[in-house]
Formats: structure tokens, C-alpha cells, sequence
């Protein structure tokens, strides 16, 4: 098992090593400079000062080893369209929100897409399945950023049950948690579906059923257990990408989290706030992914972590 542990850590943070140099490449190989909008502004003198104060005056190799110092101290450096907060501030700021609104659309995604995954499977071929598909069809065929305005014109100012936007009460969290979750949900319930089924055609659920165990029980003790491995594999990225904030969503909803920081450091070609979300988003999905592994091992016995006892 420490051999596992330690193989694992360094994998993790050699990933990490990759993601932060193809970032910090790609970046800075897009043309412009973050303070293109005030060049015609502000005098050369001031503007070679700014440069200099965040080290964008000095060769890429040299900006790219002072980061790495940076970011092993977990420093993840000033915003530099923001010169009273840095990226660790935003981040630690923003978090909460993003982690509350991720928490809540996980745990939506996960109720309705195993129900609906298992009532589409237990009645296959039939109008309950049909129409279980037809919602997961319409699931990933529209996307969150689409389905944010359609549920913010319907119940937000059509019906009026919902605000419009903005955070503060759990009132303000419905909507886009249920925008965050339409997707994940139609994902779900196909996994659950072609899982269930496979499941419920092995022979000691037949076994089980000859003896005249009730299908509700069926499902519950022996079905869900084994059917939801294909769910919980894509729970890795799922968790992630929700509780580090979907970045439109929370743009559209006007949430102060950290998607966006994230899409004001785009607009802004805020070097610091780019780097420090992305390796922020990619060590939270090398993690979630490493905690799903071992999951695999709870759900299934069977699965070891180690070759030697495989």
C-alpha cells in the first residue's frame, strides 16, 4: 500500500508539472500582453514599470522558473489587474460559493440520475424507458450555459418563485444548481441504465429472483452496488469541474466564485489568475481522481489497488 501511495503522489505531481508548463506555454504564446489596453494610455516609463514589477520583462525561461518557485512556497502570486488581492485571496474568496452551488448539483445529479438510470432499466423497452432517454438525449444535447436562461426566464421571471440571480440565500442556489445538474443527470441515468442492465441479467440476481426476493430488494442490496462502478468513474471529473465552478453558469447567475475570477482573468490576460485557477481546477480532478480509485476498492472488493494482491 505505501508503494501504491508513493507510485501515486509522484505521478500527481508530475501531472501537475505538465499541466502547469503546457498553461504557462500556451499563454504566453497567445499575442498581446495584459496590458494592452492601457498602452496608449499610460507613459512608456510606466508601463515598462509595471512590466518589470511582475517580472514580464525578463526572458519566458526565467518567468517560468520564478513561478515554479512561487508555487512550491503554494504561492500563487499577485493578480496583476488587481493589486490589492492575489490569487490565493480570490481563490480562498470564491471557493465557497463554487464548492456550495458543485455540492448541491452533485448531489441532484446523482439522485435523479441513478433513479431515473434504474426505473429506465427495470421497464426496457417500454414508455418508462423511452422517456428516461429522451430526457438524457435532451441532457447533453443542451448545454448548461443554454439551459441557465430558459430556467431563469421560466421560474425566475415567468412564475416568479426563484430569483433572477445574485448569492446570498439557499432561494438563490436552486437555479443553477439545477443548470450545473441537467447535464450530469442525462449522463447518469444512461451509465445506470446499460449498467442495470447488464447487472440484473447475471445469474444470482436470477437466483435471487427464484426465490422470491422482492425486485425492490433485488435492487437495493445486490443491484445498485454493482451496477454504479460506470457512476462513480465519472465522478471524478464531474466532482471537480462542479465544486471548482462551472465557469459560464456562475457568470450568467452572477455568483462570486471562482469561475469568475476565471473568466475576468481571460478578458483581462491576467497571467497569474489564468495559471493559478487552472492548476487549482487540475489539482482538485488529480485528487477527486485518486479518492475514486480508492472507492473502487469499498464498492468492489474484488478490485485491489495493488498488482500483488490482483
Amino acid at each position: 500500500m505505501s508503494n501504491f501511495l508513493v507510485k501515486r503522489v509522484l505521478m500527481m505531481l508530475v501531472t501537475l508539472w505538465i499541466i502547469v508548463t503546457l498553461t504557462f506555454s500556451l499563454m504566453h504564446a497567445i499575442p498581446g500582453n495584459p496590458f494592452a489596453s492601457e498602452s496608449d494610455q499610460l507613459p512608456e516609463q510606466i508601463l515598462a514599470n509595471l512590466r518589470a514589477k511582475y517580472h514580464l520583462d525578463e526572458p519566458l525561461p526565467v518567468q517560468y522558473v520564478l513561478y515554479l518557485k512561487n508555487l512550491v512556497m503554494l504561492d500563487l502570486g499577485p493578480s496583476i489587474k488587481s493589486d490589492s488581492r492575489g490569487v490565493n485571496d480570490m481563490i480562498a474568496d470564491g471557493f465557497g460559493a463554487s464548492a456550495w452551488l458543485g455540492a448541491q448539483a452533485i448531489v441532484i445529479a446523482l439522485i435523479l440520475g441513478i433513479t431515473f438510470g434504474i426505473i429506465a432499466a427495470l421497464n426496457r423497452n417500454k414508455p418508462l424507458d423511452y422517456i428516461a432517454m429522451a430526457l438524457a438525449v435532451l441532457g447533453v444535447a443542451v448545454p448548461s450555459f443554454i439551459m441557465a436562461p430558459l430556467l431563469i426566464n421560466f421560474f425566475a421571471i415567468k412564475l416568479t418563485i426563484f430569483p433572477v440571480a445574485t448569492w446570498g440565500t439557499w432561494m438563490h442556489t436552486v437555479l443553477p444548481s439545477l443548470a450545473l445538474a441537467f447535464g450530469p443527470v442525462a449522463v447518469i441515468t444512461r451509465y445506470m441504465r446499460a449498467s442495470m442492465i447488464e447487472v440484473m441479467n447475471q445469474n444470482y440476481i436470477r437466483t435471487a429472483e427464484a426465490k422470491g426476493i422482492p425486485t425492490f430488494l433485488i435492487v437495493i442490496r445486490h443491484g445498485i452496488r454493482n451496477a454504479i462502478l460506470p457512476v462513480v468513474t465519472f465522478l471524478g471529473p464531474l466532482i471537480a469541474s462542479l465544486i471548482t465552478g462551472t465557469f459560464v453558469v456562475e457568470k450568467i447567475f452572477a455568483i462570486p466564485g471562482i469561475g469568475k475570477y476565471f473568466v475576468d482573468g481571460i478578458f483581462n490576460r491576467d497571467y497569474p489568475v489564468i495559471l493559478g485557477t487552472t492548476i487549482f481546477y487540475s489539482a482538485i480532478l488529480i485528487v477527486t481522481i485518486f479518492l475514486i480509485d480508492i472507492a473502487y476498492t469499498l464498492i468492489d472488493p474484488r478490485i485491489k489497488l495493488t498488482n500483488k494482491e490482483r
